[in-house]
């Protein structure tokens, strides 16, 4: 999560979050098969050919899981979003990180997207869109999106209200 020493002056964390655990599920079914098969392949080669087949396998199938089931887990646990009272910050990278910060002053417009599965698992993609020339930012399989939507909402007719007044009183 965001590290508060990256926290501006007079700034709060008002949400944090990853992305939903059903990005998960395929990882998992991965590893199993893998451990599924290495477990059968183990008891079908023996200890033939001096256990050097044996060995061989199941250092392929250990690479496999690596890439198969905890690449996508680290990068499922370091893929951050963060919500503060003036900025909106993604954060993701295993090893090499990278983000995108999008002040709540420069949002003007936020909009979310839930499929069937994504409304029973209360979860969905939130587009935001801002005042560059970016494209919008889709922060995908939010857990729940209402209420995170509902709290951007908030937060962004906060940071433009001043300006508002302003424009009242001119």
């Amino acid at each position: 999560m965001l590290s508060e020493k990256l926290l501006l002056d007079d700034e709060a964390i008002e949400v944090q979050t990853r992305t939903h655990v059903k990005v998960l599920i395929v990882p998992f079914l991965v590893g199993l098969a893998i451990m599924l098969i290495g477990g059968y392949f183990a008891g079908a080669v023996g200890d033939s050919g001096g256990g050097t087949p044996r060995l061989l396998g199941l250092v392929v199938l250990a690479v496999l899981f690596l890439w198969g089931t905890l690449l996508p887990f680290l990068r499922w646990l370091t893929w951050t979003y963060t919500l503060t009272n003036r900025r909106l910050i993604e954060q993701k990278g295993i090893v090499t990180r990278s983000g995108r910060i999008i002040p709540l002053a420069r949002i003007n417009d936020v909009a979310y997207e839930k499929g069937v599965i994504d409304r029973v698992l209360r979860c969905g993609t939130l587009i935001i869109h801002d005042a560059s020339h970016q494209s919008g930012m889709h922060l995908r399989d939010i857990p729940r999106i209402e209420e995170f939507h509902r709290t951007i909402t908030r937060l962004v007719l906060e940071t433009h209200a001043p300006e508002a007044r302003r424009d009242e009183q001119a």
